[in-house]
């Protein structure tokens, strides 16, 4: 292995709690925190079908300030406007976010309308036609925020979010390092409210990201343990995920979750990584976001052996190192063998490998196509603009 020696690395203050009974220590955080008000940020499922919300409120006891428990699957402005109005009027000074991605993400939104005081146009990612992504800078300080997983999902240790207005061709993209989270939960009890299928979503969606992550032939030596660490992990816990009482397989995907947050900070981002990894997810991001009933790890799995098919030849040694990961050590065509080996693998947990087993349209590819050029995390510098044709061949052959 040859290391990139020129890298940033960052670190943000952070107390993790794991295990049986982890929540009772949400006291202590508040207690840290200076909070007297928290106030509860989720879904109605996690509220409505399960007993954690009253477990945590039991917990919080006089310091419970309420909840909102209507954010949804796609995060949308309305969810998250709504949201912040009733932290507001609850006079919330700590925020804990109860959930999985949409969640996670819309409680750190809730923290940003909460304290800036510009119209929502302007806090969000700008797209000049023809030119580089800008992400306006949010100088108010936030709210503290904990967040309390029910899913594994690489939102947990994040400061960028993003919101669906259907008003909008593209989301709506936030980003504030100050809306990270002062501590993270991943309860026993808590991770084994979601359902089996959601657990299994959310393991395709870590398991694609560790995947990805091998394929930098110059990574970094901070980035290279917690790339291995992650996929070791997420390939082990995958096979168990189908089992409801199984906690422990759960809390190993946020462990591998957490890891890739915490790659990045150590210096590897996704504007660094090969093309099939750039290109698989700002597709499969317009992908769930067009179509609600579509979730994020079956975007990724049904998209993934393909884009490596067309781009993977842009990024041989990458490829390469993706199929030794799983055994291959061939020398020809690395990106056909490292295709097979991943949708092989995403074929094994029972998730879709084709773009037509989504129950999808298959007119929306264009439009699929079209959002996929605004994603500041995939293409900041605005590439993929010179790559429609290439990008459509890509969405057809998927199909």
């Amino acid at each position: 292995m040859r290391y990139q020696h020129q890298f940033r690395a960052v670190g943000y203050p952070l107390r993790l709690y794991s295990g049986r009974d982890a929540l009772e220590n949400l006291p202590a955080e508040l207690k840290r925190q200076k909070a007297q008000r928290a106030f509860i940020v989720c879904g109605r499922s996690v509220s409505r079908k399960t007993e954690l919300i009253g477990r945590i409120e039991k917990i919080l006891g006089p310091a419970y300030a309420g909840r909102f428990d209507e954010i949804d699957k796609d995060t949308t402005l309305a969810s998250v406007q709504a949201a912040t109005v009733a932290a507001r009027l609850a006079r919330a000074d700590l925020l804990i976010g109860v959930g999985a991605g949409s969640v996670i993400q819309g409680t750190r939104v809730v923290a940003v309308l909460l304290a800036e005081r510009s119209p929502v146009d302007q806090l969000i990612t700008q797209y000049p036609d023809n030119a580089p992504a800008i992400s306006p800078k949010l100088l108010a300080p936030k709210l503290p925020i904990i967040n309390v997983l029910t899913a594994a999902t690489t939102a947990q240790n994040r400061g960028g979010s993003a919101v669906k207005d259907p008003a909008r061709p593209n989301r709506m993209e936030f980003f504030d390092p100050k809306t990270r989270p002062v501590a993270l939960f991943w309860d026993e009890d808590a991770l084994l409210t979601a359902p089996v299928s959601l657990a299994r979503t959310t393991a395709a969606s870590v398991l694609w990201r560790a995947i990805m992550n091998l394929g930098a032939p110059g990574m970094g030596p901070l980035s290279e343990g917690d790339r291995l660490q992650a996929f070791r992990l997420a390939r082990n816990a995958v096979p168990r995920i189908n089992d409801p009482q199984d906690a422990g397989a759960r809390i190993e995907l946020c462990v591998a979750a957490f890891l890739q947050n915490r790659d990045a900070d150590d210096g590897g981002t996704l504007t660094e990584k090969h093309w099939p990894a750039r290109v698989t997810y700002a597709l499969a991001t317009a992908l769930f976001n067009l179509h609600g009933h579509v979730g994020q790890g079956e975007a990724n799995t049904a998209l993934t052996a393909t884009v490596m098919r067309h781009f993977g030849a842009r990024d041989p040694a990458a490829m390469a190192l993706i199929a030794q990961a799983f055994g291959d050590s061939g020398d020809d065509a690395p990106h056909e063998r490292a295709a097979d080996a991943v949708e092989q693998a995403f074929s094994g947990m029972g998730m879709p490998t084709r773009l037509r087993g989504l129950d999808i349209p298959r007119d929306s590819l264009s439009v699929i196509l079209e959002n996929s050029l605004k994603n500041f995390n995939a293409d900041p510098k605005r590439e993929f603009l010179r790559e429609r044709e290439a990008l459509m061949a890509v969405l057809q052959a998927a199909w």
